[in-house]
């Protein structure tokens, strides 16, 4: 029937009946909370690009989570910088590194929050890269071991997640060999499984001060203008032992992750990652747009999309705002 008998409008006539007929919500258990790790004690350092988002010593922490449980955020995941990089990331394989040491801890003081880790050596290496180098070349075969290693070192501390974001190919099937022929055969796999060479990730590297000494990640990294070969990255780790897949970014590519959520039926993240945020946070600062209802909208819409799970800087902050609406 057309109007004047059908009035859509008729759905939206308060918030009360728009909050009855929603389609897509949000809740804080689907936010992942990143952080920064660091050597040292009482540390808590701020990040240029990304306000309000700072390095933390291991020590630091615990009042940093107990903020973010108070609001219902039960997943965080790290991301450490070493006290000393090479050119094999050998600070990576170090058992008392600040992932495994902060691993060791949060699960001690609190075992009911979900720990996830990154499992990549660009930020243990001297020259930024994902990979081990040959000359210039990223070497994929010999970095799966490092990358095996890197996961069996934070399963052994007790991470519930290992999630590797190197782009190297077979690295998920490396990965779940060693942690299966170890004993760590409930470890989970988030498969950074779409992740595209983006410009979106500069601040991220200013907080984990681990850019390219030379080159670009090109060469591993997605094309931005491929949609096909995100099916077969997915397909791939999905056949290699993947527990759930990740699309990065996640508002350049929402369309991907609409896309992987029709064809795959393993629950998807999506990392909302750093030039996401400082983009947000720098228009809300000059006043152009309002950041609490751009922060939500967007989010939002990687929900929309098909993410079960959201990896984003905002994860407290929104989920202030999702207790405040209850």
């Amino acid at each position: 029937m057309a109007f004047p008998t059908d009035r859509p409008r008729r759905l939206r006539s308060s918030s009360s009946i728009r909050s009855l007929v929603r389609e897509n919500r949000l809740s804080a258990s689907q936010l992942i909370l990143p952080l920064f790790i660091i050597h040292g004690t009482n540390k808590k350092e701020a990040i240029r690009s990304m306000p309000d988002v700072y390095r933390y010593s291991v020590d630091n922490l615990p009042p940093l989570i107990k903020e973010a449980m108070s609001v219902g955020i039960r997943s965080i995941i790290l991301f450490g910088i070493p006290e000393k990089k090479d050119e094999m990331g050998s600070s990576a394989l170090d058992p008392d590194g600040p992932v495994p040491t902060a691993v060791r801890m949060l699960k001690r003081d609190f075992p009911d929050l979900v720990v996830i880790t990154d499992v990549c050596i660009d930020e243990y290496t001297t020259h930024g890269h994902c990979g081990l180098l040959k000359g210039e070349h990223i070497d994929n075969d010999t970095t799966l071991d490092c990358l095996a290693k890197m996961a069996l070192v934070h399963a052994k501390a007790g991470a519930d997640i290992v999630a590797p974001s190197d782009m190297m190919d077979g690295r998920v099937k490396a990965i779940r060999e060693v942690l299966d022929k170890n004993g760590f055969s409930d470890t989970i796999i988030l498969s950074y499984a779409v992740k595209y060479a983006s410009a979106f990730y500069g601040p991220f590297r200013d907080a984990m001060m681990s850019g390219p000494q030379f080159g670009d990640r090109s060469s591993y990294q997605m094309d931005p203008a491929n949609r096909m070969e995100a099916f077969r990255e997915a397909s791939l780790d999905v056949e290699e032992g993947a527990d759930i897949l990740m699309v990065k970014p996640a508002l350049p590519y929402l369309d991907i992750l609409r896309d992987l959520a029709g064809r795959f039926d393993l629950p998807l993240c999506a990392y909302q990652v750093s030039g996401e945020y400082a983009t947000i946070m720098a228009a809300g600062k000059e006043g152009w747009i309002d950041t609490d209802r751009a922060m939500m909208e967007s989010l939002l819409s990687i929900r929309r999309a098909g993410a079960t799970m959201i990896l984003t800087y905002f994860a407290i902050r929104a989920a202030r705002l999702l207790a405040q609406s209850e």
